[in-house]
């Protein structure tokens, strides 16, 4: 067939990161199962022993390790749109201030060992995440619970400290996930690779020293739930960058190839014949630089608004990315309700001038000496170009003296934790697609950056306020508030959105339902057929 590039809608999700694994494969086309490449890694460590542990997993490759294991009350569906019931047969508000929600469990659900799942499970197991505070920070998207009350063997009732429209999203992520007593100890997380649930597949780990170097999705024959699996095994394999990974794909050895291409690649499986199919959708992926606001270098906002007055986004862009990316003038991305661009209505066009008045009239000294931190292996092989157009740009300025210094994730993401870093390159995939989710986890208390960044009024006013509206458009005031003050205080600095990516062989079906909007891996949507 002739190799086709398909561009999907919003609605049909977008590309994320993918459980890591090393080594070979028996051959994508060969066998029975789909076998999915990925340049992913995922280790465990002395600051991460637990990588697989709902309670402290807080990554887009964790997370969709969990999601094919293990069941949460809630799922995202396919395309846009509100959660749906999952280990649930039902859920919802019972009040009209948005303070009690409700679950019935569905009738005979068992994890896949074939004990019987309960709303006691449920409780111990979000009670669990709670207790425990790993410091992934993953904890704080239920901080919101106050008790959870358990009826009979099948009744939840989840009574909240406040007004939280979007608790229904928050039910549909990993660390909501039910997990057994008996395999994940109360007061401590489970270390290693193993994972026990009541998802849709079981997982075979294989592991090399520190390293989980294969994994095999088996169909879970006990599942009960509302995923339709369209496909018997499901095995990831991790390759040392992206043309390997291509190489494999156009050689058989995997049938679908996920994250991270390099732009040079998707520039060549867009314009190339062949048998690959290349799937194209809008991103609500973000890319950012984070400020440790503390440190001396950065402390003063000047430092940081002028950052914001030089970067030149779609320069950025154009040069890295192409077509691939966006400018982006918001943490929230321009495709999500509440979505302000502040950033450019505050500092307009990049403009060296305005940065120098704002730095004198702070009394700072120039250059200003920086080092901008990034990880060389997490968010794909472009990332060091990235950095080299920003140190240049800065630099290009005369008011900064920028270095860059790249690290491998592994030891980059418990630096950042520890506050080790100045100025450092991030990037964040949904929880869930709400402007909420692109806000608090950087600015509310717990939050995922353990950043020192406090703005009361967001806090304790404006972040409430938002998710008091189940209506969220109603929101958008209070969301718009909240950007405009990220833009004034610029304790982070986003940069782009990127569009994402899927590449597949022709005999593989269900590709534009692989990655849902709030980039969820649905391995179970993978299956073999004949695609036009």
């Amino acid at each position: 067939m002739n190799r086709k590039t398909l561009v999907l809608p919003a609605v049909l999700g977008l590309l994320v990161p993918v459980l890591a694994a090393c080594g070979g494969t028996g051959g994508g086309q060969g066998g029975d199962g789909i076998v999915v490449g990925t340049t992913d890694r995922f280790t465990a460590s002395k600051d991460a022993p637990a990588p697989l542990d709902p309670a402290y997993a807080y990554d887009v490759g964790p997370w969709n390790i969990l999601r094919q294991t293990v069941q949460t009350l809630m799922v995202q569906p396919r395309g846009d749109g509100d959660p749906v019931p999952e280990a649930a047969e039902k859920c919802g508000f019972t009040d009209t201030g948005n303070e009690r929600y409700a679950c019935t469990l569905r009738d005979g659900l068992t994890f896949s060992d074939g004990d019987a799942v309960t709303a006691a499970d449920v409780k111990y197991s979000i009670n669990r995440a709670l207790a425990i505070e790993a410091d992934s920070g993953v904890f704080a998207l239920l901080s919101n619970i106050d008790t959870i009350e358990t009826q009979g063997e099948r009744e939840v009732i989840f009574h909240l400290k406040t007004a939280d429209a979007t608790f229904p999203f928050k039910l549909s992520t990993p660390v909501a996930g039910i997990v057994d007593a008996d395999e994940y100890p109360r007061d401590r997380l489970r270390d290693g690779f193993a994972v026990d649930g009541s998802g849709p597949y079981t997982l075979k780990s294989e592991v090399r020293g520190d390293e989980l170097v294969k994994a095999v999705f088996t169909r879970n024959p006990k599942y009960k739930g509302a995923l339709e699996v369209r496909n018997d095994q499901v095995e990831m394999v991790s390759y040392e960058d992206a043309d390997a990974m291509g190489k494999a794909l156009e050689e058989g050895d995997i049938d679908l190839m996920t994250r991270t291409m390099s732009p040079e690649q998707i520039r060549k499986l867009s314009e190339d014949s062949g048998d690959v199919d290349l799937i194209e959708t809008p991103g609500l992926g973000i890319r950012y630089l984070a400020f440790d606001t503390t440190d001396p270098a950065v402390k003063s906002k000047a430092v940081r608004q002028a950052m914001a007055q030089i970067v030149n986004r779609s320069e950025l862009v154009s040069k890295v990315y192409g077509s691939q990316a966006e400018p982006l003038y918001s943490l929230v991305p321009a495709s999500i309700t509440g979505h302000s661009n502040s950033f450019f209505n505050k500092y307009g066009e990049p403009d060296t001038s305005k940065a120098r008045k704002l730095l004198e009239q702070a009394g700072i000294t120039t250059p200003v000496a920086l080092t901008l931190h990034y990880t060389t292996d997490h968010y794909g092989p472009a990332t060091k170009d990235e950095f080299e157009v920003l140190r240049k740009q800065l630099n290009a300025s005369g008011l900064f003296d920028v270095r860059i210094k790249g690290t491998p994730w592994s030891t980059f993401r418990p630096a950042e934790q520890k506050g080790e870093y100045q100025v450092y390159g991030m990037g964040w995939f949904p929880d869930f697609p709400d402007a909420d989710n692109f806000l608090a986890p950087f600015l509310d208390k717990d939050n995922f950056l353990g950043s020192p960044y406090a703005n009361r009024r967001i806090r304790t006013d404006l972040i409430p306020e938002s998710r008091r509206e189940a209506d969220r458009l109603s929101a958008a005031s209070s969301l718009q508030d909240i950007q405009d003050i990220v833009a004034e205080d610029v304790p982070v600095l986003p940069l782009w959105q990127g569009k994402q990516y899927v590449a597949a062989r022709g005999d593989v079906t269900g590709t534009a339902y692989a990655l849902n909007s709030s980039a969820t891996l649905q391995l179970w949507e993978l299956g073999r057929g004949v695609s036009g």
